[in-house]
């Protein structure tokens, strides 16, 4: 059930402001990977990509262009990634897990949009110029993959905590 709250935690975080790609979606996608159920991997992969669908012609009026489909490819990665979380998710390796994703996205979105867009001259310079301008964008990027990630993957311990803490000894009531 978690995994599914992040997804929709992910997904309306988007709809919000947000400073600077501090988001959720990374965490999120790792989180379903490696806890979701694999049937429905499908799920958080739709809601984000018709999230993209609707953020890009509903509230920004821009036209939709193939750099989308780059974005949909690295969710798939991602989840993938999650779901090599699944049967061994120590904090080494989910940490590893986040920075992998931070970069990943980093390398590719910026790419995608120097080749896409004619934004930039479309040269070494001009990618350089791209990678450059993403640089502050991926400070925020990093320190929300970092922070969502190891939040969610901590969730199930700190309540699995406190459902404990909450069982008092010795306080053993028969049922009747």
């Amino acid at each position: 059930m978690l995994a599914y709250l992040f997804v929709l935690l992910a997904v309306a975080v988007r709809f919000m402001p947000h400073p600077w790609m501090f988001t959720p979606v990374a965490g999120a996608l790792l989180f379903f990977g490696a806890r979701g159920s694999r049937r429905q991997l499908w799920v958080p992969f739709v809601l984000l990509a018709a999230s993209d669908v609707v953020l890009t012609k509903v509230f920004y009026s821009y036209p939709f262009s193939w750099d989308h489909f780059v974005t949909w490819g690295w969710y798939a990665a991602i989840l993938w990634l999650g779901t090599n979380l699944r049967q061994d998710a120590k904090p080494l390796r989910i940490v590893c897990a986040a920075l992998a994703s931070a970069v990943s996205f980093f390398v590719i979105s910026n790419f995608s949009v120097w080749a896409c867009w004619n934004m930039y001259p479309k040269n070494l310079g001009g990618l350089m110029t791209a990678y450059t301008l993403g640089l502050p964008f991926f400070r925020h990027d990093l320190v929300g993959d970092l922070f969502f990630t190891l939040a969610m993957f901590a969730t199930p311990a700190a309540l699995h905590a406190l459902s404990h803490a909450s069982d008092k000894p010795g306080d053993h009531t028969a049922a009747a």
